[in-house]
């Protein structure tokens, strides 16, 4: 879309001057700015107007018109991703043939009775779910088939856990390592930063590496068991200090001592910033003479009510004779 003068783009929303060009270079940055600010401002006019033509719809925000598709490719800003390379599952699929169907998320389950996860927590044929195994001419004598149901569950976990790590080694040799994948220590060069591995790193580097991993649980490592050779971390930080709950023997005196130094430091000489006494005085002295006044107000009015007459009860009195 586009006028006899201007490439108009409004999938862009951008505004094109091909036949603009300067009678001459510009000697001065200010005469740059001002005719790059008037051409602007005619181009920005040019893409209004050309909104508006646009068929629209009443909204109490304002009319709302739809944009059309843009037509002037823009490039991009970094790189095309490279190809990941296939995994050895996949491979085996596509030479067997295999093709993948998405599966349903809930399954029933003949033990129970009713449906259940495909995977993980409360899953279908759940081994906590299986009472009873029936024993099979294989079995060896005294062996625990539930023990060996979990000891074969666990090797299935490492193997997967293997070959996802071998699944990276390989995308990382063809330089497609997913960018969100961050590895230990110092990480693996991610897409599209660095072609070559980093150095090998230190004893020191994998030694701050380590205690930061010890120390980050809630203990900071201290109920943590304890690899062989391991050294303690070291805490380069200041420990915070509280008073005990329980004084224990010479423990007495510590919150007295602090409740000490902190009243010595507010009436030291050298505390007149800290605490104003005159004007602590004289609250003081305000407030005695407010409740002073009010007590002898107080005062005032209950004799004054006894010295008055009772009339109303004498009327009544009278009332009762007649």
């Amino acid at each position: 879309m586009g006028t006899e003068t201007y490439q108009i783009d409004l999938g862009n929303l951008m505004a094109f001057d091909p036949s603009h060009h300067f009678p001459s270079v510009p000697s001065a940055r200010e005469y740059l700015v001002k005719e790059c600010l008037h051409k602007g401002t005619e181009l920005v006019q040019e893409i209004a107007n050309a909104l508006f033509s646009l068929p629209s719809t009443e909204d109490p925000d304002g009319p709302i018109v739809h944009l059309p598709q843009p037509s002037t490719r823009l490039p991009r800003e970094k790189h095309l991703p490279k190809p990941k390379p296939p995994t050895k599952w996949e491979l085996f699929a596509k030479a067997k043939g295999i093709k993948k169907r998405k599966k349903d998320k809930r399954v029933f389950d003949e033990q129970t009775g009713t449906w259940k996860r495909r995977y993980g927590y409360d899953r279908v044929n759940d081994d906590n779910d299986v009472p009873i195994i029936e024993a099979k001419l294989t079995d060896e004598p005294g062996e625990d088939p539930f023990a060996k149901r979990k000891a074969e569950r666990k090797k299935r976990v490492e193997k997967q856990e293997k070959n996802r790590l071998e699944n990276l080694k390989q995308a990382m040799k063809a330089g497609a390592l997913p960018s969100h994948v961050q590895l230990a220590a110092t990480a693996l060069p991610i897409t599209g930063s660095q072609k070559e591995a980093p150095k090998k790193a230190s004893k020191e580097e994998l030694e701050n590496v380590a205690g930061m991993a010890a120390t980050a649980t809630a203990s900071g490592g201290k109920f943590d068991k304890k690899l062989p050779g391991e050294k303690a971390p070291k805490h380069t930080g200041k420990y915070r200090k509280f008073l005990p709950v329980v004084e224990g023997k010479g423990m007495g005196n510590q919150e007295r001592q602090q409740t000490e130094k902190i009243l010595n430091q507010l009436m030291a000489k050298s505390s007149h910033d800290i605490l104003d006494v005159n004007k602590a005085v004289t609250m003081f002295n305000v407030k005695k003479e407010k409740r002073r006044k009010k007590e002898k107000d107080r005062e005032a009015f209950s004799t004054s009510t006894k010295l008055k007459p009772k009339n109303k009860s004498l009327k009544k009195s009278s009332k009762k004779k007649k």
